[in-house]
């Protein structure tokens, strides 16, 4: 048996043959739920689901030891996305303070599939669900629940008339449902095992009648129902108020005025055998919410609508999928000549740049890829500023350092983190950690725990005074950060822009 992994070297898929029976069981246990459409609850997969759904045993300690934080998301404009090659959203910044206050790194991962966002916590594939998650009495006997981050009531998403820029106000309003009796025999869209099917059912309990409720399946989120209402494909769907309102900033002829619920709880969900984790989380949430910072960030992506519109529909969002940066064609050309993953490129650029050409650092690096005055003259860019000649200076002395690297670490995958950091602080500096590998028994053509270790240890003298070291003193936390942050920004911007799970399933399910 075999199955495929992505190279960062060339962006292609790599062949891992002759898998363990083990192993290919757990696959399967995993990924053919998501492979299913319809009721993902049938036969056998059921059966194993439920049998494995039982909370593996691994709270906060296990966290810290690992020395990461797993969350899941899904790719929205409140949420989760990337713009012009960076991670945004409430739930993500707040996310990564979190993480930072935690001392772990941040670990993104992404499914719009609420039932396997479960699963998959559960699991032990995920650590947390930070979704815009409504506390319901189903859910807590499934998930341990956070304290409420914010309280929000469900709205009803509609389109406004045709013609509604020349009517007057009184005459849209007529137009638009705005009590919800008139629900009564209509179709109302929302996801599949979300509150707002619960929100519904009842709903249509009270008012006496059937509200025809449609849900849709698989990897479909509120912002996609949003947009089928927004393009005329349905008429009706349900939103959390402040998604709806923002989502209303984005599509002028959607209407998120009309409250179907009391106000509710909006929380994050971890396991229910993770007590030490939830208390860490709910004292983190008391004191961040009792500072200037939470309205900070809540503002950013709900109150500033317009600036919010722009980040979140722009050509270079992962919303719409398009884009990383406007430099992308030009970075794909140079990543093939270097055979490396364009979106590994990217990550650098970004890290150096922030793809802005016209700045300078401290240092007196130049321009998108942050050339030295050295490189500047040894590459002959007449202008490190102009951001092709900048970035040409750039992909040629990642070529140099590749070939230097080539035969010293065989293996692709660490290899690359050796150019990385060489780009940052030097290929001498890397050498000497090398050297320093050698001359203590650790493996010199591994980076993590082994050359990573002695570029660090470089801070101290004795290090950086032994024989074997050429080129002295190097603030080593700065390779090593440099490259930990490029390589999880790789991982994040293959999970938003290439996940095939980030599609939509449009498989329906109609209840009544």
């Amino acid at each position: 048996m075999s199955f495929s992994i992505r190279s960062m070297m060339t962006g292609k898929s790599l062949n891992i043959s002759q898998l363990g029976a083990s192993a290919l069981l757990l696959a399967l246990i995993f990924f053919l739920p998501a492979c299913r459409k319809g009721n993902t609850g049938d036969g056998r997969v059921a059966e194993i689901r439920e049998k494995k759904e039982k909370p593996i045993d691994f709270d906060f300690d296990k966290i810290k030891e690992r020395g990461s934080l797993i969350a899941l998301v899904d790719n929205s404009s409140t949420g989760y996305f990337i713009y012009r090659g960076r991670p945004m959203g409430y739930e993500y910044d707040l996310l990564d303070r979190l993480a930072k206050d935690l001392g772990v790194t941040l670990k993104i991962k992404l499914t719009a599939n609420i039932e396997e966002a479960f699963y998959m916590l559960n699991t032990g594939a995920a650590d947390i669900m930070a979704y815009h998650l409504t506390v319901t009495k189903e859910r807590s006997k499934r998930v341990g629940f956070t304290d409420a981050h914010t309280q929000v009531r469900q709205v009803l998403i509609q389109r406004k008339p045709e013609n509604w820029r020349k009517l007057k106000v009184h005459e849209i309003e007529n137009e638009l449902i705005r009590n919800p009796l008139e629900l009564v025999g209509k179709e109302v869209y929302s996801r599949k095992g979300s509150s707002y099917s619960a929100r519904l059912q009842n709903l249509s309990e009270e008012i006496g009648g059937d509200i025809i409720i449609i849900e849709q399946a698989g990897q479909t989120d509120t912002e996609m129902l949003i947009k089928k209402v927004a393009d005329g494909e349905i008429d009706y769907s349900v939103a959390d108020e402040d998604v709806g309102m923002i989502n209303a900033t984005y599509y002028a002829n959607i209407d998120a005025k009309t409250p179907i619920s009391f106000p509710q709880n909006i929380a994050w969900a971890v396991r229910k055998n993770a007590p030490i984790l939830r208390d860490t989380v709910n004292y983190w949430l008391r004191d961040i919410k009792s500072s200037p910072d939470f309205n900070v960030i809540y503002n950013r992506y709900f109150k500033y609508r317009k600036s919010q519109n722009l980040r979140a529909h722009s050509i270079y969002s992962s919303v719409n999928g398009l884009g990383i940066s406007p430099y992308d064609e030009m970075i794909k050309k140079g990543a093939k000549q270097l055979n490396m993953d364009w979106m590994l490129l990217s990550s650098l650029v970004y890290q150096e740049s922030k793809f802005d050409p016209s700045v300078e650092s401290w240092a007196g690096a130049k321009g998108l890829m942050q050339l030295t005055n050295e490189s500047i003259e040894r590459y002959e860019v007449e202008d490190p500023f102009n951001a092709e000649q900048n970035f040409r200076g750039g992909v040629q002395f990642l070529r140099y350092l590749s070939r230097f690297w080539e035969e010293r670490v065989p293996d692709e995958e660490e290899r690359m983190k050796f150019i990385l950091a060489s780009y940052n602080v030097g290929h001498g500096h890397v050498l000497d950690a090398v050297k320093l590998a050698r001359k203590f028994d650790k493996n010199d053509a591994l980076w993590d725990d082994h050359v990573a270790h002695f570029i660090v240890q470089k801070m101290k003298p004795e290090y950086y005074n032994d024989p074997v070291v050429q080129y002295g003193y190097c603030r080593g936390h700065e390779p090593v950060n440099y490259v930990s942050q490029i390589l999880n920004r790789y991982d994040q911007y293959l999970t938003a822009f290439e996940n095939p799970l980030a599609a939509g399933d449009s498989t329906l399910v109609t209840s009544r």
